[in-house]
Parts: C-alpha cells; sequence; structure tokens
C-alpha cells in the first residue's frame, strides 16, 4: 500500500531551506514524489497522513555505534547464547529515537550480521544496521585492550571462547605480520559478510593512553586497498595526530573520533587533509555543560585530553571538512550506570549531557555542535547526508529524494530553529512505512528497570557498612597495614 504524508515542511537535506505544504509520496518502500499537494495523484488505497505544522527530515542516522556494547563480565555469562536478543533491544531503540540507520563499528560479527539480515528480511523491526564485526587489530573483550580484569576470574575456557565470538582471525597477532599476509587475513575476514572495515590506527589506550601507534603506514594501506577491492569503505581507530595522518593517507573513508588526539590539537596541514583526501570526520563532541561535569570527575591528565578534544571540534567545524554525527551509542542496564567507574566517566554524566547513550546520544550531539557554531543545515547534514555519502550509501540514502528509501522523521518543531528540536518526534518512518515507536523495544532486556531488591537484601548486614567512619588507621579496614 502506498504512504502519502501531506501538509508539512519538507527539510530534504539537499534545498537550503526547508520548503513548507508539500507532499512525499511512498510506494514499494521508496520516495515516489514530493511537491505542492494538487500536484500529486492520490490511488484510491493510498494511506492518508495529514502532518500539517509538522517537519520532516531524512531519517537520521549514527556513524558509529555499538548495539552490544555492556561486555561486563556478568552480562556475557547471563546472555551466553542471546546476544542477537540484546542486539535487537538496541536496534529498536535506536529506531524510536529517529536514527533509521546505524553503523555499528564493534561487536561480534555473527550476532550482528544476523540481527541485520533479520531486520532487512522484515522479520524484526529495528533500525537498518551495518556493521564492520571486530576492529582489525584489537583483541576481545577479556583482554588488556578492553577489560584485562576478567582472565583468572572467568575460566580460560569462557574467556576464550568469548575472545573468540569478537577477534576470530583479526586480533593483535596481526602486528608480527607483513603487510601482504594482514591484507590476507583482511580479506578473510570481509569473506564472512562484514559490511564494512573498520581497523585500529591507535591502541584502545590501556597501554598509553592510546599513544601507540598499532600498525605501520604500509599495512594500514593494505588494510583499506583489501576493503575498496571488495567494494567496501574502510575506517580507522585513531587516537593521536599520527595516527590521524597516517589513517588519512592511508585513503580511509573516514577516520572515528578524529577530535580525540591525547592532550595536542590537530595541526592545521592535518586539517586540510580532510578535504584533500574526500575522508569524512567524524567528531566525539560534549555540550559546554557537559565539559563542566566531566572536570569535576576526571584526572588532570584525562582533562587535558578533553580540552584538545574540544578546541579540535570547533577548528574541525571552521575547517572544510565533511563532518558526521556519531558518538559510540550503545546500552548499558541500571544496575551499571550505578557503578563508581561510569559514574566518574563521561558515560556517567547526567542523561542531557551524556554523548554515549544510544537512545538520546545524538540529541546532545546535535546540541553541543550547535554550542561550538555549527549551522543548522550543517548539523542535519552532519547527522544523514554526510554519513550516507562516507559509508557510499547515498544512492539510497539520506536525502529525501525521488526514488530513495523512504526513510523519514516527523518533528513537532524546526530542527533549523534549534538543535533541541530533534528530540520532537512525533513520527519515524522507515522503508515507506510508519513504526509504531511506542512499542519498542519489543522485549526490554538491558533497558528494563532495576529489579526490586531481594528479601534477603533487606537482612542483610555488611561487615563494612556505609555509614559513620570506623575509628583508627582506615588502612587497617584494608589488610594493607
Amino acid at each position: 500500500m502506498s504512504l502519502l504524508l501531506t501538509g508539512a515542511t519538507v527539510i530534504d537535506g539537499v534545498s537550503e531551506e526547508g520548503i513548507e505544504g508539500r507532499s512525499i509520496l511512498v510506494d514499494d518502500g521508496r520516495i515516489v514524489a514530493v511537491g505542492r499537494p494538487d500536484e500529486i495523484p492520490v490511488l484510491p488505497d493510498t494511506e492518508v497522513v495529514d502532518l500539517s505544522g509538522k517537519f520532516i527530515i531524512p531519517g537520521l542516522m549514527n556513524a558509529n555505534v555499538h548495539l552490544f556494547v555492556n561486555v561486563l563480565f556478568e552480562t556475557l555469562v547471563r546472555y551466553e547464547g542471546r546476544y542477537e536478543e540484546l542486539i535487537v533491544e538496541a536496534a529498536q531503540v535506536a529506531l524510536r529515537s529517529g536514527m533509521t540507520t546505524v553503523f555499528d563499528t564493534w561487536g561480534p560479527r555473527r550476532a550482528l550480521t544476523a540481527v541485520r539480515d533479520r531486520i532487512d528480511r522484515g522479520e524484526v523491526v529495528g533500525s537498518r544496521v551495518r556493521c564492520a564485526g571486530n576492529i582489525i587489530g584489537f583483541e576481545g573483550p577479556f583482554s588488556q585492550d578492553f577489560d584485562g580484569r576478567i582472565p583468572g576470574v572467568g575460566s580460560s575456557h569462557f574467556v576464550d571462547r568469548v575472545n573468540a565470538t569478537w577477534v576470530e582471525n583479526t586480533g593483535r597477532h596481526l602486528m608480527w605480520l607483513t603487510p601482504e599476509v594482514v591484507g590476507e587475513e583482511v580479506r578473510t575476514y570481509i569473506e564472512r559478510g562484514i559490511d564494512f572495515v573498520k581497523y585500529a590506527a591507535n591502541e584502545h589506550g590501556g597501554t598509553a593512553a592510546g599513544a601507540f601507534l598499532q600498525f605501520s603506514e604500509s599495512t594500514q594501506r593494505a588494510i583499506v586497498e583489501e576493503a575498496h577491492r571488495a567494494g567496501l569503505t574502510a575506517q580507522s581507530h585513531s587516537q593521536t595526530v599520527e595516527g590521524l595522518r597516517m589513517s588519512i593517507e592511508a585513503g580511509c573513508d573516514l577516520v572515528q573520533h578524529c577530535n580525540m588526539t591525547g592532550p595536542v590539537e590537530i595541526p592545521s596541514r592535518t586539517l586540510e587533509l580532510f578535504s584533500q583526501h574526500n575522508c569524512g570526520a567524524v567528531v566525539f563532541p560534549l555540550t559546554d555543560s557537559g565539559m563542566e561535569a566531566l572536570k569535576e570527575n576526571v584526572s588532570d591528565h584525562e582533562w587535558t585530553m578533553w580540552k584538545a578534544s574540544d578546541a579540535n571540534t570547533r577548528r574541525l567545524i571552521n575547517s572544510d571538512a565533511m563532518i558526521l554525527l556519531a558518538n559510540d551509542g550503545g546500552i548499558f542496564p541500571p544496575e551499571v550506570m550505578q557503578e563508581p567507574m561510569i559514574k566518574g566517566t563521561w558515560n556517567g554524566l547526567p542523561e542531557d549531557e551524556a554523548l554515549g547513550r544510544l537512545a538520546t546520544g545524538h540529541f546532545v550531539w546535535l546540541r553541543a555542535m550547535e554550542e561550538k557554531g555549527m549551522s543548522p543545515m550543517d548539523l542535519l547534514h552532519a547527522a544523514t547526508r554526510n554519513i550516507a555519502r562516507a559509508y557510499r550509501v547515498e544512492d539510497d540514502l539520506g536525502t529525501l529524494e525521488v526514488g530513495k528509501i523512504a526513510d523519514m522523521v516527523v518533528l513537532d518543531a524546526d530542527p533549523l530553529q534549534g538543535a533541541k528540536n530533534y528530540r520532537s518526534i512525533h513520527a519515524v518512518v522507515k522503508d515507506g512505512a510508519l513504526v509504531d515507536i511506542e512499542a519498542l523495544p519489543e522485549r526490554p532486556l538491558l533497558t528494563a528497570e532495576l529489579a526490586g531488591p531481594l528479601d534477603e537484601e533487606a537482612r542483610y548486614k555488611r561487615f563494612l557498612h556505609h555509614g559513620a567512619r570506623l575509628p583508627g588507621c582506615p588502612a587497617c579496614a584494608h589488610g594493607a597495614h
């Protein structure tokens, strides 16, 4: 059945401004006409939705999410064999929040591609998912790249199985190999059905706060060449100015969190490389109030890095770089959000300032970039058209044009009048069909409310309770004196 959305202001991502009183006709999942209501013939079986006073924009996209980011030991034990359920839940949270397409840049390949295919076939509802699987060169969740505390706590059997689920043939062992052999391993991984390639230009922060380079320039070029040979895009995880430069010169189509370069700012000559090489700049910004809140909770050296990243973001906005919205968006359950190790990080910021939340972080991104001087139309492009171009899916997605897939978000307020208005979601259309966003997620797991206390918890007496300070030397309580 056809769908006609009529009477709204259409902000198509192509024109310089919104056009009032327009209709969009959809058939078989694609846009077949955009124009004045009197210009578009309505067939008898067409569903007509009057959206007078509303605003229609292209479906929002996110260039970097992790649909299965909560890889804590208890989660991986509790949901072993059910990873697809968690990914479906996350894809539905993303869709409810207006993101019709998301690019998952690190996760368990087999589960991610299975959910991707189920969504594409219409078997389950969810944001359109495209995925990289593992980051080439990184080990799994239970490693020094992510959480090195677990080996020796969990059994080696379970630890190895979890790590293998993420890594397969793409881990740190590649660092020993020649560029040619690394290319062969990447080719093998591509054949397992990933949608794009992501590799590590820098380490993941554990050893030297991200400063160490992971692969040589020759190896980086070999990885990118294998991706392009297969018709896929390539991107890197970068955390230093040299990691960034090498990634762009290796031919990456986009570079993740490129504003995060440790305690130093990006040199002007490197900023110029983005436009020279047509490379997308994925930026992770915080709002001004988020920066102030973070300052109270992080160490001096971490704060120095965040200040540099903020300066980099402002300079990227003023450059010719094509900027992409992304936020490492994922879901952490309520019990995890209560943990001190989360509260003292950027993930532990209040929801209105927390960039990394899957359901709301993209709204934080838009507001943060608005504060730093990005224009209203550039904000829209960063969340739609630019992402489609960087991932080479612009023939189908990113703007509202005849022939393209009918992914749209209907807003109650004009997004060009303020980034806060992106939160005013009235409806979401994906593949030409209205989404019942109120029903999502259909089966809350990680998003479920924290269960009430057990009867036993009310009777539980702590040996070292939360109350008045113990007398004597505090070190004695920890057996260190």
